[in-house]
């Protein structure tokens, strides 16, 4: 159950394919990246401050063999007396925040996923779950928007448990600790959860069975993600993002509200250390991306490679 919860804790609202980008206002388009500042690592300055931050962008899990950070990734950490993350880390690891978090993760009233899908629905559900080795009567009550994170077998606790896989939050955690780094978060646990509990259940089925749909139809997605990750084409994967399926009326919540909210947070960090932040790569791209929403508050972003 330890590492259920971990996992759950990394992949929060993770940044993936089924998060569409809506479109932007013309006043934001100006400030998107262009197709030659593509890059994971961006360099931030400007607007009094006296120091440059960083912005990087991770994917939540990749391969083993096909992890890397540059060298100027690596100086920026060394640099920044801060370390954040959409989630503190530190919070993530404690066993009394994770116990918080397991109980809410279940469906109110004692609902289940039977309850909110058809039988049709619900037999895909439970095929895809047998197939990747987790068993649905297990997982009934838990909120659907959970199991969507949890569907993808690629993503699955055991792979990381067992290094197949690795985690960029893990890792620059790591290197934040061995630099004795203060570590903060852009978003509470709690508000996180706040945002899982504003989609209705229903909703949250339908799109865990449109996931799960997209998931059967091949692994092609997912390669093409992972290929425009590594090649840190942070546009290319703007506009695959964009021609997914989205999140109906959730798209913004999901993403580009909390891309607006991290602005501010951002600034009062900035001033008060030179700050590198980790978050998914998904929210740099963009006219709604981060990037953009910095260079509109006046600060300079530039690619590093």
């Amino acid at each position: 159950m330890k590492h259920f919860i971990n996992f759950l804790l990394l992949f929060f609202l993770a940044s993936n394919p089924i998060f569409a980008q809506p479109d932007a206002t013309p006043a934001t388009k100006k400030y998107a990246p262009a197709a030659e500042e593509n890059s994971l690592l961006w360099k931030i300055s400007g607007k009094g401050l006296t120091a440059a931050s960083y912005l990087y962008g991770t994917i939540h899990l990749i391969d083993a063999e096909k992890f890397f950070l540059s060298d100027s990734a690596r100086a920026g950490i060394d640099k920044a007396g801060m370390v954040t993350f959409e989630i503190n880390m530190e919070d993530m690891m404690d066993m009394s925040a994770q116990m918080g978090l397991l109980l809410k993760a279940f469906m109110e009233d004692g609902q289940t996923l039977g309850d909110l899908l058809s039988e049709e629905d619900y037999n895909l559900v439970k095929e895809h779950f047998d197939k990747i080795g987790m068993p649905l009567f297990m997982l009934e009550r838990i909120k659907p928007m959970f199991l969507t994170v949890l569907a993808s077998g690629d993503m699955s606790p055991d792979a990381l448990n067992s290094g197949e896989m690795v985690s960029y939050e893990m890792e620059i955690m790591k290197l934040a600790e061995e630099g004795k780094k203060k570590m903060g978060g852009l978003e509470t646990m709690e508000f996180q959860m706040s945002v899982f509990d504003s989609i209705p259940y229903k909703a949250q089925a339908e799109m865990l069975v449109q996931s799960i749909k997209s998931t059967n139809a091949g692994d092609e997605e997912f390669a093409k993600m992972m290929e425009l990750y590594l090649n840190q084409d942070i546009n290319g994967m703007v506009e695959m993002m964009g021609d997914e399926e989205g999140m109906g009326n959730y798209e913004d919540l999901l993403l580009v509200t909390r891309n607006k909210k991290w602005i501010p947070v951002m600034g009062e960090m900035m001033k008060q250390h030179p700050t590198f932040f980790a978050v998914g790569a998904g929210h740099l791209g963009g006219e709604t991306g981060v990037v953009a929403l910095l260079r509109k508050e006046g600060y300079i972003l530039e690619p590093v490679k």
